[in-house]
């Protein structure tokens, strides 16, 4: 029986999985981890004299897998030559979404939003990709824009963009994150967090999911189907957080009663701040 999904702004993406527009076998495959929603990609995984096969692939597979997993499609970027052919032949119906890379303004969202409205998807919301040094400068612009209902941060394009160098530690990339993750609050949106290319050293995938949500990211993209998992158990609360936020809310609306504005809880002041937060962790586990 296919999954009941909600409608897409109901949708936590906690792990977003890629894959090659051109490699139908792959493809097919991208339902059997359980991602929260799977990419089709037209843009980087695909070399620039595969781009229509891709659009074709696309069309042959998307009936497929829709009925088994949230399915966006990554358009090339609005600036290139590949954007316009990528709207109009590469999303099929029935789209959760699609992903436009490396938004740098209102500007830019307008034109994708324009485009896709002329190719016939007025309703597909924008997964924004902040992912170079003006996009990440300027986010605020494009997570505030009412079309975009997600965002992510591309670590790899930024810091070529940037021209610094990329390192496992993510010195280089701190703020940038910071500042993707501030702008998708002001926004209300969610914040997707890097890839991590080394796609077998899971210790590095935990420690930089971990960082992530720590930072207020939803979760992370991914690449290869051993990451959704690890995605999965790190940006859900832990049994440990749930406990903690339940004594936490309870104990506030008692003293709330009692007409106290905040109350010790495991020798830990908790007033309304310190409540918010465990709402929120209560919430995200539904």
């Amino acid at each position: 029986m296919a999954p009941e999904f909600g409608t897409p702004t109901d949708l936590v993406l906690r792990s977003l999985l890629f894959a090659p527009g051109n490699r139908a076998e792959v493809l097919l495959k991208l339902p059997r981890s359980a991602p929260s929603a799977a990419v089709i990609d037209l843009e980087d995984a695909v070399p620039p004299d595969r781009k229509a096969e891709a659009r074709t692939v696309t069309h042959e597979v998307a009936p497929a897998l829709i009925g088994d997993v949230r399915l966006f499609v990554r358009v090339s970027a609005t600036h290139t030559d590949h954007f316009a052919t990528d709207v109009t032949d590469g999303l099929p119906p029935g789209l959760t979404g699609v992903v436009v890379p490396k938004l740098e303004s209102i500007a830019a969202v307008d034109a994708a939003s324009a485009a896709l409205d002329a190719a016939g998807h007025p309703d597909l919301p924008i997964v924004a990709g902040l992912e170079t040094v003006a996009g990440v400068v300027d986010a605020r612009t494009v997570t505030t824009h009412p079309r975009v209902q997600w965002c992510y941060f591309g670590a790899e394009d930024y810091v070529a963009d940037l021209g610094g160098v990329r390192t496992a530690a993510n010195h280089e990339v701190a703020t940038a994150r910071a500042q993707v993750a501030q702008a998708a609050r002001l926004g209300g949106i969610q914040a997707i967090d890097m890839v991590v290319i080394d796609f077998g050293d899971d210790e590095r995938f935990q420690r930089e999911a971990t960082e992530a949500r720590h930072l207020g990211f939803s979760g992370k993209l991914c690449i290869h189907p051993a990451q959704v998992p690890l995605a999965a158990a790190v940006f859900r609360p832990t049994a440990d957080e749930l406990s903690w936020a339940t004594a936490v809310t309870e104990a506030y609306e008692a003293a709330l009663a009692r007409g106290d504005a905040s109350v010790a809880v495991d020798g830990e002041m908790v007033d309304e701040p310190v409540v918010r937060r465990a709402r929120a962790l209560l919430a995200d586990a539904g």
